[in-house]
């Protein structure tokens, strides 16, 4: 049996990785007293949450956006708690823009009690035929009602939505649109339990959940800078551009780290904060079976995600944000507040689009040509804009795929050694690769290592 050395009390306790689970396991280690160590192999914190400066243009824009919605408690109280929640904007409304270019507004009526509160919403969504409309509420009722954990185990969301009579066109204007950019995969292979998930935290459960939560500055302005002086600030030492290669233990308990240039550093525990695919890295093939008897997370897919970054010579909408209904294109977003102008810059929107591997083969300039078309359908000022500059960023291991299958492959936090816990999105946290798991799994963490 492996016993704390009194040492090990005195010595730092690490986290290895700085996107948003390792930021909020080192925020709850460190208000707890404890001194904490960060280690981030990149030059900046926020891992996949982050921005990049464009050569051309000089401003920062994100790699992806990404937003919150009011049922990811953990995403706003971490917000809060770092300072930084006057930096997104609240939005109660959802603007879908139908085939036909018809803008529709989805906006739960909050003196309605949930879930009657989506009654006038899906009213409002003209392009769906009213037996369509009247399917999809009696759908949505029968998603929240089924038995909670993990639902009918290897079914698919697009299975389960045909078989409760959901006509193609509910499925392709509405179960999609909604649950691919919840989800991250399309929902022929997303599976039932994460699907349900969204529909009853996002919007049965509470007439708050699908509130939107929109940056109005590039993500690196929220999770960079502003974190790694609040971490700074509770006296976590944040050690940026280094990289954790190994992982010492001995006598069942972890006591030292090796770091990029062979400097080991001893330490007192460990929340390990890295991607899936990285664990192995760190872990020697020795050291696996500590992971568990039946370590399946090798066996989760990556997903992509690619955002397509447009600026015009004028404006093309004033909408902060659209869901765009039966395109490529799958969410638009205007900054609500402009990147720094530059000489180049023009006016920019960026165009999400998640489950893009199917994407991958098709060269970039038609991928622009066909969202800007796509633009031009709907918005007339599109048609006579002039494109002046255009970025295509694919995340190709953006999220993990929540298959059917996936939820078997997702560990627990806690491996056989007692003073290393792991933490990611990628964890059974019950939820599906978002920034709210990510921050519950690494704020569980930091409550649970000693």
């Amino acid at each position: 049996m492996s016993e704390p050395r009194a040492s090990d009390q005195l010595r730092p306790l690490a986290v290895v990785g700085g996107g948003l689970a390792g930021m909020a396991a080192a925020l709850a280690l460190a208000e707890r007293g404890h001194k904490v160590e960060l280690f981030e192999q990149n030059q900046c914190l926020g891992g996949r949450v982050g921005s990049f400066r464009d050569a051309l243009t000089g401003e920062r824009i994100d790699r992806c956006m990404h937003v919150g919605l009011g049922c990811c408690t953990r995403l706003l109280e971490f917000i809060r708690r770092t300072g930084v929640e006057d930096r997104f904007a609240k939005h109660r409304r959802l603007n879908f823009i139908g085939p036909a270019g018809e803008v529709c507004r989805f906006q739960p009526w909050p003196w309605l009690p949930a879930p009657l509160h989506l009654v006038p919403g899906l009213a409002r969504l003209r392009y769906l035929g009213p037996r369509d409309r009247l399917g999809i509420a009696r759908g949505m009722l029968r998603l929240g009602r089924l038995a909670p954990g993990r639902p009918s185990g290897a079914r698919t969301i697009a299975g389960w939505l045909r078989a409760e009579g959901q006509s193609e066109a509910a499925i392709d204007r509405f179960w999609s649109v909604l649950l691919v950019s919840a989800l991250g995969e399309t929902v022929q292979r997303a599976g039932l339990a994460m699907a349900r998930k969204v529909v009853l935290d996002g919007f049965l459960r509470s007439r708050r959940g699908c509130e939107l939560f929109l940056p109005k500055v590039p993500l690196g302005e929220i999770f960079d800078r502003p974190m790694n002086d609040r971490l700074r600030q509770l006296g976590v030492e944040v050690h940026l551009g280094t990289r954790a290669r190994a992982i010492e233990i001995s006598a069942g308990r972890c006591r030292a780290i090796v770091l990029s240039g062979g400097k080991r550093r001893r330490i007192g525990g460990l929340v390990v904060a890295v991607p899936w695919r990285q664990i192995s890295r760190l872990f020697s093939p020795r050291q696996r079976p500590l992971l568990s008897p039946d370590w399946k997370a090798d066996r989760l897919e990556p997903a992509a995600i690619t955002a397509v970054h447009l600026w015009f010579d004028r404006a093309i909408t004033s909408l902060p944000h659209a869901v765009l209904v039966g395109r490529t294109s799958q969410w638009m977003f205007r900054p609500l507040a402009k990147p720094s102008p530059t000489p180049h810059g023009g006016h920019y929107i960026q165009i999400v689009i998640s489950a893009s591997h199917r994407l991958a083969a098709q060269p970039r300039g038609r991928l622009v040509e066909r969202v800007c078309d796509e633009l031009a359908s709907i918005w007339p000022a599109a048609r006579q804009a002039r494109l002046l500059h255009h970025r295509v960023v694919t995340e190709r291991e953006a999220v993990f795929s929540v298959t059917p299958e996936s939820d078997s492959f997702r560990p627990a936090p806690r491996i056989a050694v007692p003073n290393i816990v792991l933490a990611g999105d990628w964890t059974d946290t019950g939820w599906p690769a978002t920034m709210e798991g990510a921050i519950r799994s690494g704020w569980q963490a930091g409550l649970s290592l000693d």
